[in-house]
């Protein structure tokens, strides 16, 4: 593989990094669940010719061989990252049982749901199920949640995203729908966020959720349920797409744009995900996104609001909900796994709750 090539897959790793920048924090697939009955009616016989099977190349292996001193400096971007190798954690503090901490992917991927060594364990000895929303084993309930708030997810103020467009990021935009089964009129008023939660999906993770395939937060609430424990969630689903419609429009559309150009490139990006977080690279992951192009001083903005808005704040305030539970101990805690590294990286603020926090092998 040459070098020409290795720096064709950066581009491509650094064109998805708006676009995926909410995806790769681990958000949940609730805005697509609600999305639900809109997506079906206007593209059900796509639906049943999706591809169930997953493919993508690994994009960090491919900058390993190709090129070693990029890959020595995000190996070592990703190593300065506190708490970012681990993905299951043991809590402890003393006169109570201990609790456990799983970073997930919120996907159908049978490699995530399989879950590290002990999780399974973990997760059936606790009496105390904890995810980041529990609306997540509803469907009806997230989607209810989602109608009660239509300024969250549509335009209501005679805006419209081909209204934000140039002429020929409409016609990108409406191009890389059409190849989705999808029309953009139809999409219009729908906020960019929102519509990105849909094209960011691989078509076998489409395929699989259409088939009534759970990812990984889904099945661990569901499966609490069905046991008879406790379940609790740390946000609603309304403070997330909050944190979301939060977000400068501009970024959002850049995002929403770049991602439908690279089409079903997008599974390269995926799978390296999985990989990394498979491997317990957590710390790897964001930097792998950005190691492509020198960011501009607009992109740098840009990070730096959706890292506080979308992460650090949502960090905190998941930290602070969890601890309570975590006091009276034999709790199973299941967040997105980029919520997990960082000095403000719910490990790390957990700890500072008195919290003894081990990664376990």
């Amino acid at each position: 593989m040459t070098t020409s090539t290795h720096r064709t897959g950066a581009k491509m790793a650094t064109a998805l990094t708006d676009g995926l920048l909410w995806l790769a924090a681990g958000l949940n697939w609730l805005v697509l669940i609600s999305l639900a009955a809109v997506l079906a009616s206007l593209s059900d016989a796509r639906a049943e010719t999706l591809p169930s099977a997953c493919g993508g190349r690994d994009l960090v292996a491919e900058i390993k061989q190709d090129d070693p001193a990029a890959f020595a400096a995000l190996k070592s971007e990703a190593d300065a990252a506190e708490n970012g190798k681990g993905i299951f954690w043991r809590i402890e503090k003393a006169g109570t049982a201990p609790s456990y901490l799983l970073g997930t992917m919120h996907v159908t991927d049978p490699r995530v749901l399989a879950m590290p060594d002990g999780a399974r364990a973990a997760f059936d000895g606790a009496s105390t199920v904890v995810v980041e929303s529990d609306e997540i084993a509803d469907e009806k309930k997230a989607g209810a949640a989602l109608l009660s708030r239509p300024d969250l997810t549509m335009f209501t103020d005679g805006r419209s995203i081909t209204g934000l467009l140039s002429d020929a990021d409409e016609r990108t935009l409406a191009d890389g729908l059409q190849r989705r089964g999808l029309s953009l009129p139809a999409l219009n008023r729908m906020k960019p966020w929102m519509l990105m939660s849909f094209v960011a999906l691989p078509a076998c993770e489409l395929a699989r959720k259409s088939a009534g395939a759970a990812f990984l937060d889904q099945k661990l609430a569901r499966d609490a349920l069905a046991a008879g424990k406790t379940l609790k969630g740390l946000e609603t689903l309304i403070e997330q797409i909050t944190a979301l419609d939060s977000l400068p429009i501009e970024p959002q559309l850049q995002g929403l744009v770049q991602t439908v150009q690279l089409g079903d490139r997008i599974e390269d990006v995926i799978e390296t995900m999985s990989r990394l977080y498979l491997a317990g690279d957590t710390g790897m992951i964001m930097p792998m996104m950005k190691i492509a192009a020198p960011a501009t001083a607009g992109d740098e903005v840009s990070y730096a609001e959706f890292e506080q808005r979308i992460i650090i704040d949502r960090n905190h305030r998941m930290a602070e909900r969890a601890g309570p539970i975590l006091a009276g101990g034999n709790a199973f805690v299941a967040v997105g796994a980029l919520h997990l590294p960082g000095r403000e990286g719910v490990v790390e603020l957990l700890r500072q709750q008195g919290f003894t926090v081990t990664a376990v092998d």
